[in-house]
């Protein structure tokens, strides 16, 4: 039987290899730690550099010393958001380029609009899986339970 995950030098929990199945959920408290200090919000919540942060919106994965951030910004209560903004981060060239098709107006909107809501939608209907993974690619556990929003 694996053993729970140690807590890491900054007060997370990190995963280890194998022991995140449903079976050992048991082992992991329902949320990785108690809300953070106020006075260690400002401390805690250090921003990746503005090339970082572009790779971790895309999908790609921050170094370890930035892991409380990503704790912060995928669990704090605003997390909703800021998924929503990632994907409307995606969306921005092709409604570019659909609003400059050529052909009537109308067209050209609806297509853009077509194109704004569906991924948002999808984002926004599976944005606890999403989460959960983003969380676990940085090694760190998902919340078990309900969502407290």
């Amino acid at each position: 039987m694996p053993r729970p995950a140690q807590p890491a030098s900054s007060g997370l929990l990190k995963s280890t290899p194998g022991c995140c199945s449903d079976n050992d959920r048991r082992w992991h408290p329902g949320w990785l730690r108690a809300a953070p200090d106020q006075s260690k919000l400002h401390s805690m919540s250090r921003r990746p550099p503005p090339l970082l942060w572009l790779r971790y919106a895309v999908g790609g994965k921050l170094p370890d010393e930035y892991d409380e951030w990503v704790f912060h910004d995928l669990t704090a209560p605003d997390w909703r958001i800021r998924i929503a903004g990632r994907i409307f981060l995606f969306a921005v060239l092709p409604i570019v380029g659909a609003l400059l098709l050529p052909g009537p107006l109308s067209i050209r909107i609806f297509s853009a609009l077509f194109v704004i809501i569906g991924p948002l939608y999808v984002g926004l209907a599976y944005g606890d899986e999403l989460r959960d993974r983003r969380l676990r690619q940085h090694g760190l556990l998902p919340p078990d339970g309900p969502d407290p929003d």
